[in-house]
């Protein structure tokens, strides 16, 4: 199954996306489209699972930030997106809000499933830079890769097939991630 749009429209209000169905499929409003994907996979959320349980242990051994899962991110009035993990510096803890995420998360991490391939790949690039995210991974469990964005240095990915590197503040040493242990078969 693949990503469908809904239709689109000028400007969307948080409370008109609050309102779409909860039916387990994911809703996401770029630029006034609704895009929808379904549930993701077991596959799926096990190298999610595998990242989140990495970033967070490093996270909390820094005393770094908050690494959440699942969650909505609101940037602006008419884009709100839902990317598999967040990161937020302890700096930006005053935009965790009941309602999501409200400030420019450090890292943002999407796990790619055949539906939303072209999503993350060619429409959330842009937009995740132009919000002032810095860092944006696409893990691809299909091809083992993660295309990373450093929106601070390049608009342009980087391609890591054996591992990736995370070093949200330069006082730490980075999380090395091997890839191979991400992309471990169920």
């Amino acid at each position: 199954m693949t990503a469908r749009t809904t239709g689109s429209r000028d400007q969307w209000s948080y409370a008109e996306y609050a309102r779409l169905p909860d039916d387990g499929n994911r809703y996401e409003v770029i630029d006034g489209e609704v895009l929808v994907t379904p549930a993701p996979s077991t596959g799926h959320q096990h190298v999610v699972g595998r990242l989140y349980r990495q970033l967070i242990d490093y996270a909390e051994r820094h005393d770094l930030g908050y690494v959440l899962f699942d969650v909505d991110v609101l940037f602006v009035t008419g884009q709100f997106l839902r990317p598999d993990l967040v990161f937020i510096p302890k700096i930006g803890r005053d935009g965790l809000t009941d309602r999501g995420v409200e400030v420019p998360p450090g890292l943002i991490v999407e796990v790619l499933s055949p539906s939303s391939r072209s999503i993350a790949l060619v429409r959330k690039p842009a937009r995740y830079g132009d919000f002032g995210v810095s860092l944006y991974w696409v893990v691809d469990p299909a091809e083992s890769v993660v295309h990373a964005w450093d929106f601070r240095e390049s608009p342009t990915p980087v391609r890591h097939e054996h591992t990736i590197e995370w070093q949200p503040v330069s006082t730490v040493p980075p999380l090395v991630i091997g890839l191979e242990g991400v992309f471990r078969p169920l």
